[in-house]
């Protein structure tokens, strides 16, 4: 079966955006190997936010062709986009009822695993709802302060366990932990 993975970068103080939305703390390491990741996968999960600024994204003519083949490579993935009104798009599924009944479906297809892509309300859904399988964390060497935090107003603990971890020459950690069987619905 399928995992929900949420493949995401942090700050130290667990931010995953400055309070003005921005990013720019983000590191991309050639050493982080993100391709092989992208490789891994064959669906993504957004929010309506995220698929708007990011779903259909396109770099700029002089952008690096590595970078480019990403993006080539990202869009070239199935995509669902939860939202709470549909939008008929051809290059994206629209789910707006029954999320996690859809969520469960999907992940009985055949294939490789899912992105949870995000935004930061969708991924706080999927947490409540214990809807992912996989928590893939890059923590970067940089605090915010202040920002949108990953973990907000839980339900409930979550149980996780770390089953691997990577250093990056930047100093990004990547810890990578499985959600434990009574988390997951």
């Amino acid at each position: 079966m399928k995992k929900v993975i949420l493949n995401l970068a942090v700050t130290l103080d667990g931010f995953i955006e400055g309070p003005n939305g921005e990013i720019d703390w983000c590191i991309m390491d050639d050493d982080m190997n993100f391709d092989a990741f992208i490789e891994s996968i064959d669906t993504m999960f957004y929010g309506r936010v995220s698929y708007d600024a990011w779903g259909n994204f396109q770099p700029e003519e002089n952008t690096a062709p590595a970078e480019k083949s990403i993006w080539q490579a990202i869009h070239s993935k199935n995509k669902f986009v939860f939202s709470g009104k549909e939008r008929p798009n051809e290059k994206a599924t629209w789910i707006t009822t029954d999320l996690a009944d859809r969520v469960a479906e999907i992940k009985k297809q055949g294939g490789k695993d899912i992105w949870l892509y995000g935004g930061a309300k969708l991924i706080k859904t999927f947490i409540d709802l214990g809807l992912i399988d996989v928590y893939k964390i890059s923590v970067h060497p940089t605090v915010l302060g202040k920002g949108k935090p990953l973990f907000e107003d839980l339900k409930e603990r979550i149980g996780l366990k770390l089953t691997g971890t990577r250093v990056f020459r930047s100093g990004v950690v990547e810890l990578t932990y499985e959600a434990e069987k009574n988390n997951v619905q």
